[in-house]
């Protein structure tokens, strides 16, 4: 992997980390809030592709279980990895992934403009659909939510999400336009 490489995933470690600095909006009826970090992992995959998303995700992973405060509301640790938000975070290396693969395809064929932002914002929408599969399973498995609350509850995220999907495929599109191709991982 190229110094350059290593870079932008740190870089976007790091603009994960800052968007965890904004707190959570915590819910008295839902055990998830509502934060803007997850726009982090959409911009990464989306920029960074694939493979750079995943581990700059990856990257954040391994300072959560260490034990640094980076996730929204200054938490980490591994008891973040049990907890009520445990399976949007895990989702949030698949969501990375998925997100990347399908922008690197898009980017692939060399379309422009409204094709590009649209499959790139089609790619940051499947990453969010696959992090909220994988939230509302944690949350019907071992919160002791029933599926249909998990489900009902999480449908505070989806405005939200697809906006960030959207910011992250403008910004996307932007970095495409403006640098004759998209930085990669």
């Amino acid at each position: 992997m190229s110094t350059r490489s290593l870079v932008l995933i740190a870089l976007f470690t790091a603009i994960i980390v800052v968007l965890g600095l904004v707190p959570p909006i915590m819910l008295g009826f839902f055990p998830v809030p509502i934060l803007v970090q997850s726009l982090g992992v959409i911009l990464a995959g989306i920029v960074l592709g694939a493979r750079g998303g995943a581990f700059s995700v990856l990257l954040l992973l391994t300072l959560v279980a260490i034990g640094l405060p980076v996730l929204s509301g200054g938490r980490g640790g591994l008891a973040v990895f049990v907890g009520p938000t445990a399976g949007y975070l895990i989702g949030f290396l698949p969501q990375a992934f998925v997100s990347g693969w399908i922008a690197d395809k898009v980017v692939a064929k060399n379309v422009t403009g409204w094709k590009l932002y649209a499959g790139l914002f089609f790619g940051g929408v499947v990453g969010v659909l696959i992090n909220h599969a994988l939230g509302i399973t944690w949350l019907a498995n071992f919160v002791g939510l029933s599926l249909a609350d998990a489900v009902i509850g999480n449908m505070i995220f989806v405005p939200g999400d697809l906006a960030k999907a959207a910011i992250a495929a403008y910004v996307g599109h932007l970095v495409s336009k403006n640098l004759g191709t998209r930085a990669r991982g």
